[in-house]
């Protein structure tokens, strides 16, 4: 089948996000987290593509729960990546810096290694010309004092079902812009909770009505340090009829069944069993020869 699409949400030991989204042999791990927990399952998916190395690394933000030096070090030089997207803020953490050092000397030395951060003018000429099948950034605009805000929005539209990922993005104003886009409202299938589903005035009921996503994603470690999601966004998915997985309890796992369809599976036990499966008809199907 043309385009299969396979995304994947990874329990993590401590807080934190870890994604990869794989569209046929196509791989892009989302957020810079490779430990004990999570590796050996990234590594599982690779290998079922036939692959050692994944195309494109994509972090949205600086902070250590998306981006951990130490794990974007060992994702550097095991998983070796074709592309680096990657926050153009300048980091104002110890880790921040050294990662986005990292970063810059691993491009240096391998010259098949694409390194690019987003610019709020990249992000304005990207969200001004859309092309079907072509992925498109919607976030940074601008580069503000709030770290969490310059958070990279992206939404991967390559596959039979598309991921919008929000970064830990929490200024309302971004949530409005974003709740006013056509292709948002129209195709986002799964949608990865802004800041991990924390109550911060950007996950409204308005929000969730006009981007209307068919499943809900939140990153939570086991112990859910945190509480994420916070019960209010629980309550507002559930009012909406939007189903909610969380990562607290085991992997998360969606995946085409053809090209109008896709399931979400929950798992528990050490992603040896599974919680609950559900089956969601995709907003659209765009072939696009490469992902971008």
């Amino acid at each position: 089948m043309a385009h299969y699409t396979r995304f994947r949400s990874y329990q993590l030991p401590n807080p934190g996000s870890s994604f990869s989204l794989s569209v046929e042999k196509h791989f892009t791990l989302i957020e810079a987290r490779y430990n004990a927990t999570n590796a050996p399952h990234i590594n599982w998916e690779l290998e079922q593509l036939c692959k050692w190395d994944i195309d494109t690394l994509h972090i949205t933000s600086w902070d250590d729960d998306h981006c951990n030096y130490n794990e974007l070090c060992d994702i550097l030089s095991n998983l070796c990546p074709s592309r680096i997207e990657f926050p153009s803020e300048i980091p104002t953490t110890e880790n921040g810096r050294k990662s986005k050092q990292a970063i810059l000397a691993f491009q240096s030395k391998h010259s098949y290694c694409t390194a690019v951060p987003i610019t709020p003018l990249l992000v304005k000429n990207d969200d001004r010309t859309p092309l079907i099948g072509k992925d498109v950034f919607y976030n940074p605009m601008q580069n503000g004092d709030k770290s969490n805000d310059n958070s990279l929005v992206k939404l991967f539209r390559v596959g039979s079902f598309q991921v919008l990922s929000l970064g830990d993005c929490e200024d309302s104003a971004i949530a409005n812009r974003l709740m006013e886009n056509d292709i948002l409202k129209g195709e986002v299938d799964i949608m990865i909770l802004a800041h991990h589903g924390a109550d911060n005035g950007f996950t409204t009921k308005e929000f969730l009505e006009a981007i209307r996503p068919k499943v809900c994603v939140c990153s939570s470690d086991y112990g859910n340090k945190y509480d994420h999601p916070r019960d209010i966004i629980r309550q507002r998915c559930l009012s909406l009829g939007i189903p909610l997985f969380t990562t607290k309890r085991g992997d998360i796992i969606a995946q085409t069944i053809d090209a109008k369809h896709f399931k979400v599976s929950n798992y528990v036990s050490n992603n040896e069993a599974k919680d609950t499966v559900l089956s969601f008809s995709n907003k659209t199907w765009y072939i696009s020869d490469v992902p971008a």
